[in-house]
């Protein structure tokens, strides 16, 4: 079974949310960590450009531990360079994301999320919670996605991995030091649309492959991350996207959103001045990635690291 690349893919997808995840995550005390030097990476980064316009392409990890030198080399040069932010959602819509979050993760239907459960995922589930010291009744209120998502989350914030570490968030950072224009390719509604609207048995599925992950979710993010730093975009692409054994999963949180926004950039060539667009890493290898659907419009992108 490829769990790493059933549940990784939408928790990723949902930690573009940067910072809307609710504190529930970040009341989990992270383990106690020595002290040591930044460990240097070379993320991938990718070149669209005409005439008058530069679009560099970065892949994105939402998540990290706080010991990572990615700012450096090509990427610093052509973030310094750049006058535009494009990411997947507005970098200042972190307190709206969270109401929506809230409001759109709570249950409609009358039941418990357990009540939805079969005896063998509920006891599942049950043993899951109970091995990070939540509760079972903990997200009865809300829909499956969410629960899903916070037993992804929690996991590794105990790990030493949080949000704050994280590329998004950092890019953030200095794009609003420089007064950087921002445009973004989706909005936080959408992005949480993409998870509510799935249905109520590919919504249990994805939280029983997560709850099944459990055990092993540090070591996968794990592989994640190294793949990452090492800019090795075609093996973090498998560990993301290949294989999906979800067809659904992947069209509605990879194929399509890829298609809209090759469309968004061809057009944006249009537009003269160079542009740094940081989204998630795996939406920039592998099959039907940005620069696949950009090369069925013509245009080429150019590996740079």
């Amino acid at each position: 079974m490829t769990l790493l690349k059933t549940w990784l893919r939408p928790a990723t997808c949902a930690l573009a949310l940067v910072g809307a995840v609710p504190a529930l995550a970040d009341e989990a005390a992270p383990v106690a960590t020595e002290a040591r030097a930044p460990q240097p990476a070379r993320p991938a980064l990718w070149k669209v450009a005409d005439d008058d316009t530069t679009i560099w392409l970065f892949g994105t990890i939402h998540i990290l531990p706080e010991d990572v030198a990615w700012y450096s080399g090509p990427v610093a040069a052509a973030f310094d360079a750049s006058r535009e932010l494009v990411t997947e959602i507005p970098i200042d819509k972190t307190q709206e994301s969270q109401g929506m979050i809230a409001q759109k993760s709570l249950r409609e239907d009358g039941k418990t999320l357990r009540e939805t459960l079969t005896d063998k995922e509920r006891a599942a589930y049950e043993a899951g919670m109970g091995s990070i010291g939540l509760p079972p009744q903990m997200f009865d209120k809300n829909d499956a996605w969410f629960a899903a998502l916070m037993l992804t989350l929690i996991p590794l914030k105990v790990a030493g991995y949080n949000l704050e570490s994280g590329v998004d968030t950092q890019v953030s950072a200095r794009a609003k030091a420089r007064h950087m224009e921002n445009e973004a390719l989706e909005t936080a509604e959408y992005q949480i649309s993409l998870f509510d609207g799935l249905s109520g048995k590919t919504q249990r599925r994805y939280l029983d492959q997560v709850v099944e992950a459990m055990p092993t979710v540090q070591s996968d993010i794990g592989k994640m991350v190294a793949a990452w730093k090492a800019g090795k975009a075609d093996e973090l692409a498998d560990l993301l996207n290949e294989e999906e054994d979800d067809p659904k999963l992947r069209k509605v949180l990879l194929t399509n959103r890829n298609k809209a926004w090759a469309k968004w950039l061809r057009k944006r060539l249009d537009t003269p001045g160079t542009v740094f667009v940081a989204v998630g890493a795996g939406h920039l290898a592998g099959k039907d990635s940005v620069q696949d659907q950009l090369e069925r419009r013509g245009v080429k992108s150019v590996r740079v690291q």
